[in-house]
């Protein structure tokens, strides 16, 4: 994977469910490492839903160039995580295409069980951070 003029990337947690956003924090920084990208940024936020406006923030910064975003929306009894989950993912995805920079996406969710995330806390990570090479790739590719 090739990774074009050293990207400088930004991680935004979302810290509801410590340990294992911590555990995925963990993973993402080890894997951007070694993809060569620079962490210029960690921003922790109390859940997820909170995410969109932090990313706003940081997306709108000069020395970022792509957001990767962890956390995790927990299955619940009512359909409260899955709609905020479907908020939060619209909102992040208008951020990205609103300021040209690629957001990762490493929400757990909605509607997974802390078994499953358990389960995925590393995989998410990781392809949070591939995602954002892959699309900071294809940008220049395009002719960005």
């Amino acid at each position: 994977m090739s990774v074009p003029k050293s990207p400088r990337i930004a991680f935004l947690v979302a810290e509801f469910h410590r340990s294992l956003v911590d555990t995925m924090l963990w993973v993402a920084a080890n894997e951007a490492k070694e993809l060569g990208l620079k962490v210029v940024r960690t921003v922790r936020v109390t859940g997820s839903y909170e995410t969109p406006l932090v990313a706003k923030k940081l997306l709108a910064r000069r020395d970022v160039d792509a957001l990767v975003v962890l956390g995790f929306i927990e299955r619940g009894e009512t359909l409260h995580g899955e709609v905020m989950g479907h908020v939060v993912h619209r909102a992040l995805i208008e951020l990205s295409l609103a300021h040209d920079k690629p957001v990762g996406l490493g929400l757990i969710g909605p509607g997974a069980t802390k078994k499953q995330a358990e389960a995925r806390k590393k995989t998410s990570a990781r392809a949070a951070v591939r995602a954002v090479v892959r699309s900071l790739e294809a940008l220049v590719a395009a002719g960005d």
